[in-house]
């Protein structure tokens, strides 16, 4: 018996660590406000539950700005046409997306535009379309 209670608590303490990992768009970012960010890629990370890519943003003061900007599940990008090579460190790119509730440099990203013009989506957990006039950071 006191194994079987073991191992039912221990189930549940796993399943509490994993949803806990896994956030809703709601919890941490506003919808209310969209970002446009122009910025150089640092870094692309392929995690589970949500990709990261860290990118330098020129500020409007002119300093550098680091920020961290979620992308959907990598199995999500893989459909979306990515590969692990398509944002090698220092490309260019305009990332549309919605900021964080904090106002850390951190954002939720709906789309990515690359140096030709191309555009592939993050596959974000909000849905809408970004509107046009999303200031640029």
């Amino acid at each position: 018996m006191n194994s079987k209670l073991t191992s039912i608590l221990g189930t549940a303490a796993l399943l509490m660590s994993v949803a806990s990992a896994h956030h809703s768009f709601s919890a941490e970012f506003d919808s209310n406000r969209p970002v446009t960010l122009e910025g150089t890629v640092v870094k692309m990370d392929f995690v589970n539950p949500h990709s990261w890519l860290y990118l330098d943003v020129k500020g409007p003061d002119g300093q550098i700005q680091h920020w961290s900007v979620e992308g959907g599940a990598p199995g999500v990008l893989l459909r979306n046409g990515w590969t692990r090579n398509t944002l090698p460190e220092g490309t260019k790119i305009v990332v549309h997306g919605f900021m964080s509730k904090d106002g850390a440099y951190r954002a939720n990203s709906r789309d990515i535009q690359l140096p030709d013009g191309k555009k592939l989506d993050t596959g974000s957990s909000y849905g809408k379309e970004v509107p046009k006039e999303a200031p640029k950071k």
